[in-house]
């Protein structure tokens, strides 16, 4: 434990930005990954009921069963049975942008996680930057003097100084990795819930403006005149 402190102190004063974005960035996805948990964004058992209700336009029980469920998904479903027999586009467009505001909602802190993910080795790159400067100061005073150059104190200046790359590499990669993956589990979210929407306005909008599932059947006088026909010849 001494020689990893040890050696991330050499990095010098930009080591402790380096690690400061390190927990920020642990923190953040950490609490993303507890908040977009299935139960926490569109648990299935209320989906379930949701579905059952709506089906059987109990759209009162409905609303109270969302307004008492603090997700993402009853938000927007709540918004819409608020609107239940109103037209169709009016509904729709209501349950958007709804379902627009959760979906910020749900991206929450993820600007700063993939920012993380951008400065961390920008803030090695620097440190190894002025490092360098450092090292090849050195290096002019030792020649002015006409002191021969430490060939082990340069590689040495070298080393310390890279370690702030290496560090700020160490940081960003996980944190692009995590951002790339909170950001993929809130566009499957986004999907389900645009299809879950869809299928409760069929249940919300006027039975007038419901789309028939059943083809027309033929009229029956089509199907029997051939057979009329047959039965002459």
């Amino acid at each position: 434990m001494n020689q990893v402190f040890d050696l991330l102190s050499r990095g010098g004063l930009l080591m402790f930005p380096i690690g400061f974005c390190s927990i920020v960035a642990l923190g953040i996805f950490l609490e993303r990954l507890w908040s977009l948990q299935r139960n926490k964004v569109m648990p299935p058992r209320f989906l379930e009921v949701a579905d059952n209700l709506l089906r059987q336009e109990r759209y009162a029980d409905a609303e109270a069963m969302c307004h008492g469920s603090d997700t993402p998904i009853a938000r927007v479903l709540e918004v819409g049975i608020r609107y239940a027999g109103r037209d169709r586009e009016l509904i729709k467009d209501v349950m958007e942008e709804t379902g627009q505001r959760e979906i910020h909602f749900m991206e929450r802190f993820t600007g700063l996680l993939g920012s993380i993910a951008t400065i961390s080795p920008l803030l090695g790159l620097l440190g190894t930057v002025t490092g360098m400067i450092g090292v090849f100061q050195s290096v002019v005073n030792q020649s002015t003097t006409g002191a021969p150059v430490n060939a082990g104190l340069l590689a040495g200046g070298i080393w310390e100084a890279l370690i702030t790359t290496a560090a700020g590499l160490v940081v960003a990669i996980p944190a692009f990795l995590g951002h790339r993956h909170i950001i993929a589990m809130v566009d499957r979210y986004a999907v389900e819930m645009v299809d879950v929407s869809l299928k409760a306005l069929e249940y919300l909008v006027p039975a007038a403006q419901r789309p028939t599932s059943k083809p027309s059947e033929p009229a029956r006088s089509d199907v029997a005149e051939p057979a009329e026909k047959g039965a002459t010849t």
